[in-house]
């Protein structure tokens, strides 16, 4: 069965930046249901994108035509406890992914600072934790099961269909409808994340002897000011804590609710955003929570934002934020949230940020309704200039006639693209424009009343 909505339905993204309006919006009920849903589609030459938790940026999953979310093909089809594998719908959110695993004694091998997502949306952008020891999302799969335009199925293994695996895993939806992945697991495991306050230029001299000690290190850098703050998580043995009350107060009050208050302010008074940045730097908590990894890797994100984030070769990080920390107080810029910095191992996935060697990435981030120009146009320039690739799911300018150049395997990937969806029944708008370059012949395409908001 497939549950069609209203036509004209309107779809936001989580920032609420992206608007479309599908014609047709489709929750289909079964593997079958979305076969003879893409069918359709494609018999009427209609365009088709999946919609997860709309976590990405960018209009990615953006459609005036069909739009199809799969939060009906969620949950576990199989587990395999002694193997270490579990076989996993599409549609599960990371959250109750992580609940899941927990029950048979397993987890995964590392996560994202946000677990709304769908696993297919997580998987299919390129998503990543952080520890220079780990892979993005995306390397845990062992094998994908997607369903092309055609309504056909598709499976594709390390062992069986490896170059088609390799160009599955992270897609943007661009090949056909993932619809089941097999990943590969740990036994459930504790962690233990410590925050500090440090200065600036002492984390950075200690970054390369941090990010080897720890399985997951990164830092909060606060414009305006020489301050940062650490996390870094380690395999624990210790009973939980600190991850009650104080933790709620912590994240959910401070960290959202007071956050919040004063991000509102700085948008209507945006001289506040040096002075704001400054005090969060002083406020910034340090402290030892001990708990499973699934209830440590995420944290609550209540306050809505736009995001750029680049992966630059790691050796190149501190340099590259050291010249965005001096644009910011050059340009006087009016910045009040902190800038990220990850660490992602390198992999050989076709479409990876961090393909061909290990990534330092990081993000800016504005409060929704402020300007992002030319805050985020700037830092996107210094990011370029340090090698950087684009994280698939946060905003950037690149297109197809720069993108070519940042990846190795990028004729691969479209080879593989252009066998699985000749027609290109996936590309919308705005991934025509990723994939294909311009005066090059192409198939129809929507029109696109999708817009930024």
């Amino acid at each position: 069965m497939t549950t069609m909505a209203a036509k004209a339905k309107t779809w936001r993204n989580w920032s609420g930046a992206v608007v479309a309006h599908p014609s047709s919006f489709l929750q289909p009920e079964s593997v079958d249901a979305l076969k003879a849903a893409l069918r359709d589609a494609s018999a009427q030459a209609r365009t088709v994108r999946v919609v997860g938790s709309g976590h990405s940026f960018p209009p990615l999953c953006a459609t005036d035509e069909t739009m199809v979310s799969l939060e009906a093909l969620h949950g576990l089809e199989s587990v395999d406890v002694a193997a270490r594998e579990a076989v996993v719908r599409a549609g599960t959110n990371l959250r109750e992914l992580g609940t899941l695993l927990a029950s048979h004694g397993l987890a995964m091998e590392n996560l994202g600072d946000i677990n709304k997502q769908s696993l297919g949306g997580a998987l299919g952008t390129g998503t990543h934790g952080t520890g220079v020891g780990l892979g993005i999302l995306s390397t845990q799969a062992a094998a994908m099961t997607l369903v092309t335009a055609s309504g056909d199925e598709v499976t594709c293994s390390e062992d069986a269909s490896p170059e088609l695996l390799q160009a599955a895993r992270v897609s943007l939806g661009a090949l056909g409808v993932v619809t089941r992945v097999r990943l590969r697991l740990l036994p459930a495991y504790r962690l233990r994340l410590t925050r500090r306050n440090l200065g600036l230029e002492e984390c950075l001299a200690g970054l390369d002897e941090a990010r080897a000690r720890h399985r997951h290190y990164e830092f909060f850098w606060f414009p305006h000011s020489d301050r940062v703050m650490t996390k870094a998580m380690d395999l624990s043995d210790e009973p939980p804590h600190g991850v009650g009350v104080g933790r709620w107060l912590n994240e959910m009050v401070m960290e959202n609710a007071v956050f919040g208050a004063v991000s509102r302010a700085c948008r209507i008074q945006p001289s506040l955003c040096a002075p704001v940045s400054r005090l969060s730097a002083k406020l910034a908590s340090e402290g030892v929570l001990v708990g499973q990894s699934h209830t440590l890797f995420a944290t609550p994100r209540l306050v809505r934002f736009q995001e750029m984030e680049y992966g630059v070769p790691v050796e190149r990080g501190p340099d590259c934020l050291r010249e965005l920390s001096e644009y910011i107080t050059r340009e006087q810029l009016p910045v009040h949230f902190p800038v990220e910095y990850r660490f992602v191992r390198g992999d050989d996935v076709f479409l990876s940020p961090a393909h061909g060697g290990d990534r330092a990435f990081i993000a800016v981030h504005q409060y929704q309704g402020m300007p992002l120009e030319p805050y985020f146009s700037g830092a996107e320039a210094i990011f370029r200039n340090h090698g950087g690739r684009p994280h698939w799911g946060k905003l950037h300018t690149q297109t197809a006639a720069t993108l070519k150049h940042l990846y190795p395997r990028w004729d691969d990937f479209q080879r593989v693209r252009e066998q699985l969806d000749p027609e290109g029944r996936f590309l919308n708008p705005y991934l025509r424009r990723l994939f294909l370059e311009e005066g090059v012949s192409r198939p129809r395409s929507e029109t696109g009343s999708a817009r930024l908001a």
